[in-house]
């Protein structure tokens, strides 16, 4: 399999084209998708490409396009839509919690809803309250999503492919930190299955579990760890709904110590659904308490020190693992 480097954002565009060339029923809307590209740039190529039939711009009103998507994916087409930032997914969670998460279980299975939702997140880009937040539990809480939240280039691209093939909503998130981040990544065809972890760092002595961004301070905070004789093994989880809870479990029960990192704001994050997961399912195989490092419970500051401060760090994760070795 040939490779080509490309940055995160790239990688996504990518997988969109080719869909696109396959599929003539897969097509894009947004605010600014078009001549623009999406606030990120993503969807330039296809535009250029494809033209203003099949990437859509929208009126700045995120319900109604949202509507218009979720009506496009229950007559048989594969909308990709794109929200300008994460945090406006407020502006339609009738649309996608009360429509797209129930109509194939209300209608008995006869429909389909393959609705793919691009949904830039998180903090770290100096972007303040109203434009930094990860808002994954609102919708891992929510019956009928998939949620995807990918690391690096690679699984960014294969994610998407598999997520605009998927019969069902799926939220794709993507990290804005990680927009530039470049990889090597496999031309054409290549897809990553929803809901597989990937263990990134073998090891014996405590198990990291974190997604997006979080992955690379976890991968950080390991190599720190092995220098003071800890051997710490990573899990990427990739998709988070539905859950690896194989992969998790495995590691639990190799290493006794978990330490779950994630820059949601801590109460209610999704990090507290994995360690009650892990209680329920392999408490005898702990050795120690759980740790979760998140975000810090208030809004996402705009004072880079203070968002900062608000962010998990890799020294937040090494301060856990000591805490529990």
């Amino acid at each position: 399999m040939t490779t080509k480097k490309m940055n995160y954002g790239e990688a996504i565009g990518d997988a969109i084209v080719l869909e696109m060339r396959k599929d003539p029923k897969v097509w894009v809307l947004g605010e600014d998708v078009g001549l623009y590209g999406g606030v990120f740039g993503v969807t330039k190529a296809a535009f250029h490409e494809f033209g203003p039939k099949r990437v859509l711009d929208t009126p700045i009103s995120e319900g109604g396009f949202i509507g218009l998507a979720v009506g496009a994916a229950a007559v048989g087409l594969r909308p990709v839509a794109e929200l300008m930032i994460g945090d406006f997914v407020v502006f339609c969670m009738d649309e996608l919690v009360n429509q797209a998460a129930k109509m194939r279980y209300m209608f008995g299975g006869k429909l389909s809803i393959p609705l793919t939702l691009r949904v830039p997140a998180g903090a770290g880009t100096r972007a303040a309250a109203q434009h930094s937040q990860s808002l994954e539990a609102y919708f891992t809480h929510t019956p009928g999503w998939k949620v995807v939240y990918p690391s690096n280039p690679a699984d960014a691209k294969g994610l998407m492919l598999a997520s605009i093939r998927d019969d069902n909503p799926v939220m794709f998130m993507e990290h804005k930190y990680l927009y530039s981040l470049e990889g090597e990544v496999p031309e054409g065809e290549y897809l990553v299955p929803l809901g597989k972890a990937e263990v990134k760092r073998e090891g014996t002595d405590v198990s990291i579990v974190a997604w997006a961004w979080d992955v690379h301070k976890s991968l950080a905070a390991a190599e720190t760890l092995s220098e003071q004789g800890i051997d710490a093994e990573v899990i990427d989880l990739r998709t988070i709904a539905p859950l690896d809870k194989e992969a998790v479990l495995a590691s639990v029960k190799k290493t006794g110590r978990l330490v779950i990192v994630n820059e949601a704001c801590k109460t209610g994050s999704f990090a507290g659904e994995i360690a009650a997961m892990v209680v329920d399912e392999a408490f005898d195989s702990l050795d120690a308490p759980i740790k979760r490092v998140c975000g810090a419970d208030t809004p996402v500051p705009f004072s880079p020190p203070l968002e900062d401060a608000f962010l998990p760090s890799a020294d937040k994760v090494v301060a856990a693992v000591l805490e529990i070795m």
